[in-house]
């Protein structure tokens, strides 16, 4: 089956996908951090609801170390769609003394993102928060149903998941749950990548190759230009030709050589590549069960 035909067929479920949530639940919202993933389920939603506009908002956990080129993004796009952007800062509940900052060469706001997240739902009322995870990316995120049903803490129990039979999505939840939901689960990161090529979608300028002052740790190309990420004083700065696969916190997510400076030139480097996306970032390697003692808490 040609890779075009694998998009088309993953496209028109997660239409379908986002027509059940609209139709089952009473106010939905779409978790938008500007990256890849939820630039394409904006795409998606645009599709589904054409050509009324998206009917819910964008809610996005800034962590205040997000890569400034994917935060000019985020507000250029929400401002051309005309849809409604929802920011909540997690500096606030770190304020609040709600979290603890993290210090030291590995600290990172990440897994912060959690406390704001849940405090956002429960503000907004939100019954189902549409996210852009996909299976492939981690072996806790394969467990995830479509319609993931979290409890009124907002916590996770993946043990404890309903059947989803073929495409019989069961939107019913009890007096404070709510529910994530994952439009593109069944994607992996070369349909997302094919997607943007055959939808033309812009994205931010850091995923493609561009000249930055980086160094390495841990056999990981780190950006020193933005003062967020720790370096040690023998950690020397150079210049490299690089990209990021994925734009999460800065202080977590590093970088991989590249000169794909076109979407055709990603698509075909993630082709050949034998590394997942996610092999760059630094929170899910604190221990085996990172990401999913994080999503037990409420993460996305």
């Amino acid at each position: 089956m040609s890779q075009r035909l694998v998009v088309n067929q993953l496209e028109s479920e997660a239409i379908h996908i986002f027509r059940e949530v609209v139709a089952q639940f009473e106010r939905p919202v779409l978790l938008f951090s500007g990256g890849k993933d939820s630039i394409t389920l904006v795409r998606l939603a645009q599709k589904a609801f054409w050509p009324a506009k998206i009917p819910f908002p964008l809610l996005h956990v800034d962590t205040g170390h997000n890569f400034p080129e994917t935060i000019e993004f985020r507000d250029r796009l929400a401002k051309e769609l005309g849809v409604e952007l929802i920011v909540r800062n997690v500096q606030d509940a770190i304020d609040a003394g709600k979290v603890k900052e993290e210090s030291g060469r590995y600290a990172s706001r990440n897994s912060l993102q959690t406390v704001t997240l849940l405090d956002a739902l429960e503000e907004f009322k939100f019954d189902a928060a549409i996210g852009g995870a996909r299976r492939d990316e981690e072996k806790a995120r394969a467990k995830e149903r479509i319609f993931s049903v979290r409890d009124d803490f907002g916590q996770w129990d993946e043990k404890n998941q309903r059947p989803e039979l073929f495409d019989m999505l069961n939107g019913k939840i009890d007096l404070g749950q709510n529910v994530r939901v994952f439009p593109i689960s069944n994607w992996t990161e070369l349909d997302v990548w094919s997607y943007i090529e055959k939808e033309k979608i812009e994205i931010p300028s850091i995923y493609f190759a561009h000249k930055r002052k980086t160094f390495v740790r841990d056999g990981m190309i780190w950006s020193a230009e933005d003062g967020i990420v720790y370096r040690d004083e023998d950690e020397v700065v150079e210049e490299r030709t690089v990209r990021f696969r994925t734009v999460g916190d800065m202080s977590c997510t590093a970088a991989v050589l590249s000169d794909a400076e076109t979407i055709t030139k990603v698509v075909d480097e993630i082709r050949k590549s034998t590394i997942s996306e996610r092999g760059a970032r630094i929170d899910d390697k604190r221990s085996e069960a990172a990401m999913e003692v994080r999503k037990q808490q409420g993460y996305f």
